[in-house]
């Protein structure tokens, strides 16, 4: 029994610790959009948040793959001792992949950033293609994945504990992965005018896909434990 509790504590911590993440990485990238267009800004503040944002992303996208292989058998044999990472990266489960996919998007988003803020910072001069086209592999990366969350083995394994709110969960990072992928479309350079496609879905996608990320984030960190009834005294 003290081990059925320890686990179920570790398993809440955890996931509190991955919706924290994901409320803060999704609240940096909806703070870093009003900011990288505050023109008495230096393009370095936005781009400094993005990136942070996106380490959050990729801390809380780890956690929730580190909770997919989480109590799941190691495909080894009987007699071996499965090491953390053999437990870790055997796919076995949808919720696995669309966790390992989720993660790579993260470092996808990791790489754009930082070349973005490495470019306004004057320390490199990135092409416009080599910000977007991780960015375009990241959003993608999302939207597979938020898709594959809707799988009923998905929603239960992550949202078991607040099944009142699965379905919503899954819908808002649905929405916010298709805010990103048009973000990501609007943010496409032009060859022939050295113009962006679109700036305002660049800049609103970017918004409104953080914030849909924000409010699914918040429904998943788990709720406070009902306290069981304290016996009267005799």
């Amino acid at each position: 029994m003290t081990t059925d509790v320890g686990l179920v504590t570790r398993r809440r911590r955890l996931l509190r610790l991955t919706g924290l993440g994901f409320v803060v990485g999704s609240a940096l990238f909806a703070v870093g959009v009003p900011l990288s267009l505050t023109p008495s800004l230096p393009l370095t503040v936005g781009s400094a948040v993005f990136f942070a944002g996106s380490i959050f992303f990729t801390a809380a996208a780890l956690l929730q793959l580190v909770l997919s292989a989480d109590e799941l058998p190691a495909v080894v044999h009987p007699a071996d001792e499965p090491s953390w990472f053999a437990r870790l990266v055997r796919p076995r489960t949808v919720d696995w992949t669309a966790s390992a996919i989720q993660f790579a998007g993260t470092l996808w988003f990791n790489v754009t950033t930082f070349r973005a803020l490495a470019d306004a910072a004057g320390a490199a001069d990135a092409t416009a293609q080599a910000v977007w086209k991780p960015d375009a592999y990241g959003s993608v990366a999302f939207l597979v994945s938020s898709a594959m969350a809707f799988a009923p083995e998905v929603r239960r394994r992550r949202h078991g504990h607040v099944r009142d709110r699965s379905w919503t969960i899954g819908f808002l990072n649905l929405l916010g992965s298709v805010f990103f992928g048009l973000s990501a479309i609007g943010a496409y350079t032009l060859t022939s005018t050295d113009e962006l496609l679109s700036s305002w879905w660049a800049n609103v996608g970017t918004f409104l896909g953080a914030l849909s990320f924000l409010i699914g984030a918040v429904l998943l960190i788990p709720k406070a434990p009902v306290p069981e009834p304290v016996p009267p005294l005799a």
